[in-house]
């Protein structure tokens, strides 16, 4: 079964940087377009990130995070990554990987992914 685990959240100060980690088992992830998304308290879920699959060289960041936020990943670990840095307490969520129903799709909206993993919490305190 596949299955999704992410890590690497915490609490840090203003201006701290983190790097999440989302790794897949079960399935070969990087066939898959793989997403961020992040839920804070009283808020809905929103897209942070997406990367393409292996051999789809495209990357998409909401505007919140672009030019702070980086995602990538390393095939041999079927893992993907969140850098993030410069973080705020506006950046204060939990944070979920997502795999896409169709492998190829490279999309920003929650719907089309049916993988989720069970979220690492951030916490940005000023």
């Amino acid at each position: 079964q596949a299955q999704l685990v992410e890590s690497g959240g915490g609490s840090v100060q203003a201006g701290a940087s983190l790097t999440l980690s989302c790794a897949g088992s079960g399935r070969t992830f990087s066939n898959y377009a793989m997403g961020w998304f992040r839920q804070a308290p009283g808020k809905e879920r929103e897209f942070v990130a997406v990367i393409g699959p292996w051999n789809v060289d495209l990357t998409y960041y909401a505007n919140s995070v672009k030019g702070r936020f980086t995602v990538s990943r390393e095939i041999a670990k079927n893992t993907v990554y969140l850098q993030m840095n410069s973080l705020t307490t506006e950046d204060t969520a939990v944070y979920y990987c997502a795999a896409p129903r169709i492998p190829s799709t490279v999309t920003t909206m929650a719907k089309n992914f049916d993988s989720w993993g069970q979220g690492t919490q951030v916490t940005v305190s000023s």
